[in-house]
């Protein structure tokens, strides 16, 4: 798919839900999305290409067909260097912007420091997406109309699924540059990302890394990504809510530097949907969460 440049994202995001749900578990790709508003585009001082380099390209088209497993599949249609969802909705750098942001707003997390907030400030190799400070109102307006709506059908659906099932397992899906930015390239195929264990039950993490090196691939945990605001959010054993992190390599499945699949892709798919498969067939009552000796 090529990235498109529209006057308005609309919808900004979608949700497909299976005629029947299988299993207590919705995919979720909230950095995939290819439609870049116009207005961005001019403000950018970044051509088209560069602004690409935080795209999760194509991990959308990766995990979709996990609906006819009977798992709904939830994407955003607009860019993760326009607004990205996985970060609190208000991890604003107050240097980026014409105005004063509101008290609450969080100006000193560490993914502010590294000009990757809500609303980022590089992308690449730390290249600047701004010649210019944007109107404080543009942000509260992105997080207004595209942040929001989004997580309130995330957890929706999160709250829908634990209604139905008792437990619910949201599986967040993402990408990796295959290079740190000095010529080493990653000998990780996969990172599962549970914030070291406390987002989700190891059950799920120990059969997704089971599956996927069985299927050939080099899994680790945590590190480097241990799992975002997503992750972190919404996972919260204790109340029966999971949250997990994938993280896969891009040179196993596209070109970087020309933004197209490569030969692999249609097995990566095939081996993501073989997986999903093994999750969605996992006993419920294993995610649980666990009763006190009192009750």
């Amino acid at each position: 798919m090529t990235p498109v440049v529209a006057e308005t994202v609309d919808p900004s995001y979608e949700l497909v839900e299976p005629a029947a749900a299988r299993a207590p578990i919705l995919f979720n790709s909230p950095h995939s999305g290819l439609v870049y508003p116009r207005s961005f585009v001019e403000q950018a001082r970044l051509d088209l290409p560069t602004l690409r380099r935080s795209e999760d390209s194509f991990v959308d088209e990766l995990f979709r067909d996990v609906v006819g497993l009977g798992l709904p599949f939830m994407r955003a249609h607009f860019p993760r260097c326009y607004l990205d969802l996985n970060r609190e909705p208000y991890e604003l750098d107050p240097r980026m912007f014409e105005g004063r942001l509101p008290a609450f707003a969080n100006t000193r997390s560490m993914r502010v420091s590294g000009g990757l907030g809500t609303i980022a400030r590089i992308v690449g190799e730390s290249q600047e997406i701004y010649g210019r400070r944007i109107p404080v109102d543009d942000a509260i307006e992105r997080i207004e109309a595209l942040y929001k709506p989004y997580h309130r059908t995330l957890r929706r659906m999160m709250v829908q699924m634990q209604r139905a099932f008792g437990v619910a397992l949201l599986v967040d899906c993402h990408s990796m540059p295959s290079s740190n930015g000095r010529d080493e390239r990653m000998r990780t195929d996969i990172v599962l990302g549970d914030r070291y264990g406390t987002s989700c039950a190891p059950f799920v993490t120990d059969a997704l890394e089971r599956e996927l090196t069985r299927r050939g691939y080099v899994v680790v945990r945590n590190k480097p990504y241990a799992g975002g605001f997503i992750t972190e959010h919404y996972g919260n054993p204790a109340s029966g809510m999971h949250a997990v992190q994938i993280e896969i390599n891009r040179a196993l499945y596209m070109d970087e530097r020309s933004y197209v699949p490569s030969p692999r892709f249609a097995q990566v798919r095939a081996d993501l949907l073989a997986v999903a498969q093994e999750l969605a067939g996992l006993d419920p009552q294993e995610l649980a969460p666990l009763r006190t000796a009192a009750e």
